[in-house]
């Protein structure tokens, strides 16, 4: 069992609450890391193998997302143990549960995640008046229907091709987790020329060096089908995308897909990460030394929680996306620019850039983290 306290450092976190709902099978975690430059913004998650240590890395994430984004919010996550594929009438009892056992935290504004969306957050809305990423019906900016993450990592994508070797007109991109934000970059990276040679889920990987129909793709995932099932490409297993030849690797799924045992099949020259911890942290330095540009999560993916961020302070859509465009594009060429110049990883040069304004804002507070 992981000690809560061995977790901690001086920048959080701020609190730790387990929730346990026995009539609706609710087991949860909410972890509030740092609150300092204002209440946290986060997802909510489920998934069936979720622990207090992801929980608390995924804060953690958000916290230095949320910093380096320049967001007047803190770090904050929650998790559900469950199945995230489970229909929409199971999962509500579930997640106004555990809405409700949340319902004094006030440091702590709900935001969807995998296994979450839209008509999540409405309920949690509707429980505790507390959420972000809500369907336009009740006024939200439906970040995963517009893909607000995906399109983030366009932009960030647009920037770091000025420091590899290659052209994005024409690169080969690959997919790992054809979801909300691997479909949505994928679409918004097809716009700029890109073509799509790979895409993975749960169930395999569809490898086609022609290119993939994006749209078509798209349209095949929202039927509920496999990317294995498309009929055109051939149908790998799922760990096959590691190893896809191709210029651009986006991983858009679970934490540490790519570690000790797999980076040396990888062969892709730059890696926008799309999900939250996608590479343990050897792996990442493994990677780099060979010379892979890499764009840490905090960086690349910020785009939902910009979004999400502008939606509960009453921007228009128009406003969230100009927002997104305009803080992924500085801070992917600052955090690229100084590990070039300080001959550092690029992690260690975004973690560097968040915890400095992460304190700044800390210096500020009576309490520090609060």
């Amino acid at each position: 069992m992981t000690d809560v306290f061995s977790l901690s450092d001086d920048l959080g976190p701020l609190k730790v609450i387990h929730v346990n709902v026995p009539k609706h099978n609710v087991k949860g975690i909410l972890v509030v890391d740092n609150v300092a430059a204002g209440p946290s913004i986060g997802g909510l998650r489920m998934a069936p193998d979720v622990t207090l240590a992801e929980c608390f890395r995924l804060a953690r994430a958000m916290t230095m997302k949320n910093a380096a984004a320049g967001l007047q919010h803190g770090g904050g996550k929650s998790v559900i143990v469950g199945d995230p594929h489970m229909s929409h009438a199971q999962k509500e009892p579930m997640i106004r549960a555990f809405a409700k056992a949340l319902a004094g935290e006030q440091h702590y504004i709900f935001g969807p995640d995998m296994g979450t969306d839209e008509q999540c957050m409405a309920w949690v809305k509707d429980e505790i008046g507390r959420a972000v990423g809500l369907p336009r019906a009740i006024g939200g900016i439906p970040l995963d229907e517009l893909g607000a993450t995906g399109y983030g990592l366009a932009v960030a994508a647009d920037v770091a091709i000025d420091f590899c070797d290659f052209k994005l007109d024409g690169a080969r991109v690959a997919v790992q987790g054809f979801g909300s934000v691997g479909m949505h970059a994928a679409r918004f990276l097809m716009q700029k020329g890109a073509r799509l040679v790979a895409a993975a889920d749960s169930q395999g990987t569809l490898v086609d060096a022609n290119g993939i129909d994006v749209e078509a793709l798209i349209a095949h995932k929202k039927s509920r089908q496999s990317v294995t099932t498309f009929g055109s490409g051939e149908a790998l297993p799922p760990a096959a995308v590691i190893g896809v030849d191709c210029d651009i690797w986006i991983p858009a799924a679970r934490p540490d897909v790519i570690n000790m045992s797999n980076w040396q099949d990888f062969k892709a020259k730059l890696i926008l990460q799309g999900a939250n911890i996608p590479i343990t942290l050897e792996a990442e330095r493994k990677l780099e030394e060979r010379g892979v540009v890499i764009v840490p999560d905090f960086i690349a993916n910020a785009g939902g929680v910009i979004c999400a961020a502008m939606e509960y302070h009453g921007q228009t859509q128009t406003g969230a996306f100009a927002a997104i465009a305009e803080k992924i594009s500085h801070n992917t060429r600052e955090v690229l620019e100084r590990a070039k110049r300080e001959h550092g990883t690029t992690r260690d040069s975004a973690v560097r850039l968040a915890s400095e304004r992460v304190r700044a804002a800390m210096a500020t507070r009576r309490f520090g983290v609060f």
